[in-house]
């Protein structure tokens, strides 16, 4: 189809373009994705929603007199920014000014369409610009969503190994399904397919990490198939980092590429903008990619295979060489990173050990681990091989340091120098040490510092919450209502840990949850971790490191043999991330280095309370990642 020349229709309210393969309809000057025609079904998105409920960029904001509005955003001007024989590229703009105070976001948005010849789907990517004097603001969420026709699309792929076909969105109404603990989590009691009696649908069972978010989609399996994908080739724009986690696809059936958002983080991933501060950004492009099966070839799951070859394709010409906006940066305006990470822990080997699969990422300066929470500006990762080499391509030209960190070391590095980039350079930083926080050999460890509490003891759920994708799978800690469990299992008192004869795979619960009484309120749990100790140095100091994966209006108190003592340690409320309701593992990452005198310990059998004193919910918690207790240095 790459000889059919590229064709754009102006019909007043809409405009077409059309490559011979696509058909894609946007309204005018709104730039809402209306229609898309292809393979013979005249419209993949869905025809029973309204116009502007199909195909749309959005944001949530909060400002003066407004407080978290959804905006479905629709431009104000059109115009034709390229029309040739290669390439078709639409703006559809929005500006702001000063009477729109508290009743738009003040930002000027320039949303963009483009339709290259030959290509199966097309583009699209937008322009955000807050201007220096315009008013405050913050922006809880900003994405694209796309709403295909239900009674096409069945079949939902987000990874090899989580795809399956799903329920009808009329399955979640009153009638046909039941709300749970939270408007998004429904039991489908009467679905039109009886295939999903008993199930629970919750959206958030399909999110993903950043850094596997690269093609999810639909496939209708009527013949010949067809599937719907949304491609994001680089993560360089999205907030938080490679383990932030975002929703994908879910029952609608509905696509979303999302760019910000404070799911599995709270208030922390909220960018909050300033009178005064000038800010602009650009998100995408995003791939929006048609495929289909051949007369030869009718198998549905083709196409997901098909779908993953592109994302390769779209990898290998990132940074893409034809978005018109001088706000996109191309390849030869870039610049490349290329170095070795190695960590220095003398208590684990003497000699250097090479930074195996870790993360290496450029991001805004600021403290270690500030990566995680920055959210306003770009962000380039890579992991590191065997050897501990990392080579980092196609970064935006400004100012950066480097950050890291490592499974199985606990903390985060960060490279002292302010690292530069200009285009075309390529900088080599020597050999980089990594000294993660140590003061003594490891007297006992529990977990394994990945900022995951996945390795730990995730129960089966409750019958009668079943997602039958995820049973005897990997990911089970994506069942609905596994919070319950712990009080099922511990109906009177709390889990007790004792070195040595315990097993955390098996006697370490996933999350430090509350424990629901029968009254439906909530009691707070206290933790035991029993201990021996022999050669005590009562003169120097022992340490306690204590690594979080997640943290939802939570506290950590901490006593040494008594429970009723004032607390070692207190962490103070922390965190929002939600993780333990939305079927999160993980969602921010804490380290907590508490000091304990030799002089508290006891010569024998010891113990500490760990206790998470907040309970007015059921998803009030703390998920361990690893926890140390080291002898003095």
């Amino acid at each position: 189809m790459s000889s059919v020349k590229l064709k754009l229709q102006d019909k007043g309210n809409h405009v077409v373009m059309d490559n011979g393969i696509a058909r894609v309809t946007l309204s005018k000057p709104d730039g809402i994705v209306t229609g898309i025609e292809y393979n013979g079904i005249d419209n993949l998105l869905e025809v029973l929603n309204e116009e502007v409920n199909r195909g749309y960029w959005d944001l949530v904001w909060s400002g003066s007199g407004t407080t978290g509005a959804f905006d479905v955003i629709k431009g104000t001007n059109f115009e034709v920014i390229m029309e040739n024989e290669e390439q078709i590229e639409l703006s559809f703009t929005r500006k702001w000014d000063p009477s729109q105070e508290g009743k738009a976001v003040p930002l000027n948005i320039d949303k963009r369409f483009v339709m290259l010849r030959g290509s199966s789907g097309f583009y699209t990517y937008a322009i955000y610009e807050h201007v220096k004097e315009w008013p405050a603001f913050s922006m809880a969420e900003t994405r694209i969503a796309f709403k295909l026709r239900k009674e096409k699309f069945h079949y939902m792929a987000i990874t090899d190994d989580r795809q399956r076909f799903m329920p009808l969105p009329d399955d979640r109404l009153p009638d046909r399904g039941q709300a749970l603990a939270y408007p998004e989590a429904v039991l489908l009691v009467n679905p039109i397919e009886p295939q999903f009696k008993g199930e629970v649908d919750d959206k958030y069972q399909y999110s993903c990490e950043n850094k596997d978010i690269g093609v999810h989609g639909w496939i209708c399996t009527e013949q010949p198939s067809v599937g719907f994908w949304l491609i994001t080739p680089s993560h360089e724009y999205r907030t938080g980092g490679p383990q932030k986690q975002n929703l994908a696809s879910h029952v609608g059936p509905t696509s979303l590429a999302v760019f910000m958002s404070a799911h599995y983080s709270g208030e922390d991933l909220v960018p909050k903008f300033s009178e005064g501060e000038a800010w602009k950004k650009e998100f995408g492009p995003v791939f929006v990619y048609l495929n289909s099966s051949t007369d030869d070839d009718n198998d549905p799951l083709w196409l997901w295979k098909d779908a993953k070859s592109q994302l390769n394709v779209e990898v290998e010409n990132w940074p893409y060489s034809f978005p018109a906006s001088d706000d996109y940066v191309k390849a030869e305006q870039r610049g490349n990173v290329v170095g070795r990470l190695l960590v220095q822990d003398r208590y684990v080997d003497k000699d250097f050990i090479a930074a195996n699969r870790g993360y290496v990422g450029l991001a805004l300066p600021g403290a270690a681990g500030s990566w995680q929470r920055e959210c306003k500006e770009y962000q380039f990762w890579t992991r590191t091989d065997e050897e501990g080499f990392f080579y980092i391509s196609g970064i935006r030209p400004g100012q950066y340091n480097l950050y890291a960190w490592i499974p199985g070391f606990i903390g985060d590095y960060k490279y002292d120098d302010i690292i530069t980039i200009t285009p075309g350079c390529y900088m080599y930083v020597e050999d980089l040490v990594y000294q993660p926080p140590r003061n003594g050999a490891t007297l006992w460890e529990i977990g394994f510092p990945d900022r995951s509490a996945a390795e730990f003891y995730v129960p089966d759920p409750n019958p009668k919450y079943i997602n039958k994708l995820y049973q005897n799978h990997p990911d089970r800690f994506r069942q609905y209502g596994l919070w319950e469990r712990y009080a099922e299992l511990y109906p009177d008192k709390d889990l007790v840990y004792v070195v040595g004869s315990s097993d955390y795979k098996k006697d370490w619960f996933y999350a430090q949850v509350t424990r629901k009484k029968d009254n439906k309120t909530y009691q707070a749990t206290t933790w035991q971790i029993k201990f021996e100790l022999k050669n005590i140095d009562k003169n120097h100091t022992y340490t306690l490191r204590v690594a979080i994966a997640s943290a939802t209006f939570a506290e950590l108190q901490i006593r040494l043999n008594d429970a009723n003592a004032s607390p070692l340690f207190t962490s103070g409320l922390i965190g929002r991330d939600n993780s333990i309701a939305r079927h999160g593992i993980h969602g921010l990452y804490w380290l907590f280095n508490v000091e304990v005198a030799g002089s508290k310990l006891v010569e024998g059998d010891n113990t500490l309370f760990l206790t998470q004193p907040r309970c007015t919910s059921p998803f009030q918690g703390i998920m361990y990642d690893y926890i140390r207790f080291e002898a003095p240095n």
